[in-house]
């Protein structure tokens, strides 16, 4: 008699053959239907990628069938993007599903930036270059809203297909497209603290800006380069790209977004030189940045949000870690974050305000109103940036019944921020 049995997407045989079933575990099935929401997949969609039936998954999900054996939990994991211990032991949050979501997302937007090497020959079919135009415009949207579990989820797919069409006839906007696209992955990935996995994302944006042989694109994937440098720690290699880009640009300041672009890598420069503790060459570069600002105005040229506004809360992170809090504020106090309509930059205003003002000490009902204002704008941002996490300890750890109680200590649970608290 043939046992009925279900074959995994490697071949393996889950069956009554075998040896007997357990009885099933309803946390694990609640944690693979949690994670299967957060990516907003149907049951048929995420048992296909996983290699087993639909009705397998939904009985796994409603508890009737075990999913305890390793190799079956495995197979719903890399359908998930997520690790055997997320199913196996450890839940999705219940307050914050879309940071974690988020996180989950990384790990697909990994592999479609190993997958999308311009060496090698496309392996799948793409849509019409229009469909791509559309879907790029749908990422960039939810990436300058800080929605980044949408940006990553959107950009897996969306790298591939540019991949696909970077050998088609439209050759030219598919790598323009692609820039811009593993610019915005870089930055989602730097900003949910996976600076390896940016550089990663950079270099592709500058393989995509040399095959497309611009050098306004070059300069942009330079800016991405160095921002990503930055993040891993190497800020002498982060100045050293900036730098050498905006030499390579000054030739080329006639064509669209060559000032905007050149702006930003003089930015750059300028968080480099202080990470470097080379102050005087810093100021320099924030001067020649809002100098060509007051000419550029407000723009939102590439993504890049050039302009006096930006300028200014440039000016405010550089100097909100480790420079003058007294300055932070000042220059708080006369800019407009509404000029800019992205909360990817907007968010920096009222982080680097609410550390500023925690550093000055005797604010902190102020540094707090500004840190739940961020979380507002971009809460997936907020809840996993170690510099606010670092903030919020701070003031849990000086806080009282006048300063924060439950707003503070909500936030620092939604950050998972813990601490002895006096």
């Amino acid at each position: 008699m043939v046992q009925a049995c279900t074959i995994g997407r490697t071949g393996r045989r889950y069956g009554r053959d075998m040896t007997p079933r357990r009885q099933a575990d309803p946390a694990v099935g609640e944690r693979v239907r949690a994670r299967r929401l957060l990516r907003g997949w149907s049951i048929r969609y995420a048992a296909s990628r996983a290699g087993v039936s639909h009705a397998t998954w939904s009985r796994i999900e409603r508890g009737l069938q075990g999913a305890d054996n390793r190799f079956m939990l495995a197979d719903l994991a890399g359908a998930l993007d997520c690790t055997l211990a997320d199913l196996a032991g450890t839940g999705v949050p219940a307050p914050d599903r879309a940071t974690s979501a988020a996180q989950a997302g990384v790990l697909g937007l990994r592999r479609a930036l190993v997958d999308i090497d311009l060496s090698e020959p496309p392996s799948r079919p793409a849509p019409p270059l229009a469909e791509l135009r559309r879907t790029n415009a749908l990422a960039d949207a939810l990436y300058r809203a800080c929605d980044y579990a949408g940006a990553a989820r959107v950009y897996t797919d969306l790298l591939r297909d540019l991949h696909t069409e970077t050998a088609g006839p439209d050759h030219a906007e598919a790598l323009r497209l692609l820039c811009e696209a593993t610019s915005n992955a870089a930055t989602v990935l730097r900003n949910l603290g996976h600076p390896p996995d940016a550089w990663l994302a950079a270099e592709r944006c500058r393989d995509a800006a040399e095959a497309a042989g611009d050098p306004v694109l070059r300069g942009h994937a330079a800016y991405a380069m160095a921002r990503s440098a930055l993040a891993c720690g190497s800020a002498q290699r982060g100045q050293t790209i900036a730098e050498r880009a905006v030499n390579d640009l000054g030739g080329h300041l006639s064509r669209p977004g060559a000032p905007e672009i050149l702006g930003s890598l003089q930015l750059v420069a300028a968080l480099a030189s202080h990470a470097r503790g080379r102050l005087d060459d810093s100021r320099d570069w924030l001067a020649e940045a809002a100098a060509l600002a007051l000419r550029t105005g407000e723009t939102d040229t590439m993504g890049m949000f050039f302009g006096p506004t930006n300028v200014n809360i440039w000016q405010m992170s550089i100097e909100a870690g480790d420079g003058d809090p007294i300055r932070v504020v000042e220059i708080a106090g006369r800019t407009d974050p509404s000029a800019i309509e992205a909360g990817v930059r907007q968010v920096f205003y009222y982080a680097d305000t609410a550390r500023a003002l925690i550093r000055l000490g005797g604010r902190d009902r102020e540094a707090i109103r500004f840190l739940l204002t961020a979380e507002r704008i971009a809460p997936q941002h907020v809840r996993t940036s170690a510099d606010l996490a670092t903030a919020v300890r701070i003031l849990l750890e000086r806080s009282n019944r006048r300063a924060g109680g439950t707003a503070l200590r909500g936030l620092s649970e939604r950050m998972s921020v813990l601490t002895m608290a006096r």
